[in-house]
């Protein structure tokens, strides 16, 4: 008998045949994985061995006592696991103020994709953007390799962004500034030049990787899988002559919404995270904000006064705002593959009927005329 869970409110008995159907490769990967160790066991007579791990968490007094003494900081008063996302997030607390301990997730993020990351962040912070940077090490490196059991990840300290994420969500005040230090960031990273190697947003990157992804999981609902075949094609069709030469390109912070903000009771703005930053449109920017804020219901005078202040100082030229419908689109499609990559090896009780009916509903409506109404 299945153990039945409960989902969003519901009772759900897990596994249903489809998730088994989906897990076959898996489990044929993992079969052969057992008859190794079935052999080391009878081999040593003993099944006290090291068990790999694609994901571990960190303990805390370990970070505190062997990565923090790298940083030239105040004595360390406490550090606690504080938020799984795309990376680890340590809250770390001295006698003079609090910082923020990123530690990467092994099969997420290169050393070069995080090096590139790290050194963009120290290069805005140089020209005055105002950005959550790394601080550099003893040794003056903006990272620390640590050996875990998975394989070898990569910690940054950051000292903790002064302010908060806007209550209630952005006002019309902090939207405009929003879009202001956007277009600013976009000026000042034209000079910006790294030896590291990043990975593009390119529309192959977006939407022909992000198909591999989640078509593999829509085979039971074939017109889902052709919709969203068919949806790709007319974005890049629609797209193809979008020019990849500065003003219209360059590099791109990659996930600019409230969430990623923190804005001080004297208005004063501070930008982090900027995992999915890397070359790209300018206009992809904006579309990734109107992508968060119309997935979750913020009002179109918000997304009208980002504009505005983006405008302020970098005015976009008509083709690239024809661009947005479908930017905004490869947006969505985009960060579905990205939710699904994180929830195979986190919590593959989130990929059920409702994880993939979300998302194509929310791409359809992407796909009207009237996408910028609800």
């Amino acid at each position: 008998m299945y153990r039945s869970i409960h989902i969003r409110g519901s009772i759900s008995a897990l596994p249903r045949l489809e998730q088994i159907r989906k897990f076959r490769c898996i489990s044929i990967e993992l079969g052969s994985e057992l008859q190794m160790s079935n052999a080391q066991i009878h081999k040593s007579g003993t099944t006290n061995l090291t068990f790999p791990a694609i994901y571990s968490t960190l303990a805390c007094d370990a970070l505190a006592s062997r990565l923090l003494p790298h940083y030239e900081i105040e004595v360390v008063a406490g550090c606690q696991f504080w938020h799984r996302g795309l990376s680890d997030i340590y809250l770390v607390e001295t006698q003079a103020k609090p910082y923020i301990l990123r530690v990467s997730h092994h099969h997420w993020r290169s050393k070069s994709e995080i090096d590139f990351e790290l050194e963009l962040l120290d290069f805005l912070r140089q020209n005055q953007i105002p950005v959550a940077y790394p601080l550099p090490t003893k040794a003056g490196e903006l990272s620390v390799e640590i050996n875990a059991p998975e394989g070898k990840r990569y910690a940054a300290l950051f000292p903790y962004a002064p302010g908060e994420v806007p209550l209630g969500d952005l006002n019309a005040s902090q939207s405009h500034k929003l879009g202001k230090t956007l277009a600013k960031l976009h000026q000042v990273a034209q000079d910006f030049r790294s030896s590291s190697d990043r990975q593009a947003l390119t529309l192959e990157y977006l939407l022909d990787d992000s198909w591999h992804q989640i078509a593999p999981w829509l085979q039971q609902k074939e017109s889902d899988r052709i919709y969203l075949a068919e949806t790709i094609a007319l974005i890049k069709d629609s797209l193809r002559d979008l020019p990849c030469e500065p003003p219209y390109w360059g590099i791109c912070w990659g996930d600019p919404h409230s969430g990623n903000t923190h804005f001080t009771a004297d208005n004063q703005i501070t930008l982090f995270d900027f995992d999915q930053c890397g070359y790209g449109w300018r206009i992809f920017d904006i579309a990734k904000f109107w992508q968060v804020s119309l997935r979750t219901g913020m009002p179109r005078q918000v997304r009208e006064t980002f504009l505005a202040g983006y405008q302020e100082l970098a005015k976009i030229k008509d083709f690239e705002l024809q661009a947005l419908q479908a930017l905004t689109q490869a947006a969505h499609i985009w960060m579905w593959a990205i939710s699904l990559n994180s929830a195979m090896i986190y919590d593959r009780s989130r990929l059920d009927d409702y994880f993939f009916r979300r998302r194509i509903e929310h791409l359809r409506l992407l796909n009207t005329q009237d996408w910028q109404l609800f």
